[in-house]
């Protein structure tokens, strides 16, 4: 029964994780006061002041992490 309850656990936090979303480009502008990233795709995402913007530059690939419903930026990385 333990066997179980772990497996159908471990199963329920890898189908969570494959339903986040991200988006990769190449940042064509970034408004680091408004916290606001378009990439050269011309998709523009607001960071929220809870998540960690790092110091990037325009011509830099970076990858944003969405939530599931791929509405609120979760993480920023290069």
């Amino acid at each position: 029964m333990n066997k179980l309850i772990l497996a159908a656990s471990a199963f329920t936090l890898m189908t969570g994780a494959a339903l986040a979303s991200s988006s990769d480009g190449v940042v064509a502008k970034i408004n680091a006061d408004a916290r606001v990233i378009t990439l050269e795709s011309g998709q523009s995402y607001t960071v929220p002041r809870d998540v960690a913007l790092p110091a990037i530059q325009a011509g830099e690939k970076i990858s944003i992490q969405l939530n599931d419903e791929g509405d609120r930026v979760q993480s920023v990385l290069r």
